[in-house]
């Protein structure tokens, strides 16, 4: 844990991250990506995938050929990363603890939703085997909504989240999960208290800004920030 339990204040509203977070799709980004890499004798490192998570996809392909000093343009590497993932991304399977957490949280009648960095396209290839558990959130922000002008790390993606329930919370009144350093910056950033769960992979040096961290989201206590707990009546 990054925090004492009385550090944790009383929330009503909960924001989503989904890569890495609900779904696991980030080990299917790693097997596109190294597919690629693997054409120009380079690795897909830890070190670079962890700079990029979180990022809207352009500029994550950026930073990724970049870093690789691979011989694309970014916006080649996501078209070449986009044929690969059409692919695979169907077959991503939710996180340990996603479902009871947000079922719970749903028939609690506790506002929740979801903001991620994925395009509408890629959301709709990796949620295509769970539309029923996505209707259970009151709305998603993808990383291409024309309101989010500015990527994680800068909250614009959790602010205009928030700001669509009705009515609005306040950002202190959110509480964001996220997995990914360049997503806690930005719920930090949005003046929320922020989940991490992090790659088992990520030194934990680094997680030092989330208000709490966690192995999984199975470990969650919805209590610590005044959501009901697991087991009481709806």
């Amino acid at each position: 844990m990054a925090a004492t339990s009385s550090s944790y204040k009383p929330v009503t509203h909960v924001l989503f991250d989904m890569d890495g977070l609900l779904l696991d799709t980030e080990r299917l980004y790693t097997v596109s990506f190294q597919e690629i890499c693997d054409r120009y004798g380079k690795l897909y490192t830890w070190e670079v995938k962890c700079s990029v998570m979180g990022k809207k996809a352009l500029d994550a392909c950026k930073i990724i050929a970049d870093s690789l000093e691979l011989p694309l343009s970014p916006e080649e590497l996501l078209s070449e990363s986009r044929k690969i993932q059409e692919n695979i991304f169907p077959s991503a399977a939710l996180m340990p603890g996603a479902e009871k957490l947000v079922t719970h949280l749903h028939l609690q009648k506790v506002p929740i939703a979801v903001a991620t960095s994925s395009a509408g396209v890629t959301f709709e290839l990796k949620t295509s085997r769970h539309k029923d558990f996505f209707r259970l959130f009151s709305h998603v922000v993808t990383g291409d909504d024309p309101e989010v002008k500015s990527g994680k790390p800068q909250p614009d993606s959790f602010l205009v989240c928030a700001s669509r329930f009705d009515p609005a919370p306040k950002p202190e009144q959110c509480l964001v999960f996220e997995d990914a350093l360049n997503g806690v910056a930005a719920g930090v950033a949005a003046g929320m208290q922020v989940v991490m769960v992090p790659d088992e992979r990520m030194d934990r040096a680094l997680t030092h800004n989330a208000t709490l961290v966690l192995r999984s989201l199975e470990d969650f206590q919805p209590e610590l920030f005044g959501l009901p707990a697991y087991g009481t009546q709806s």
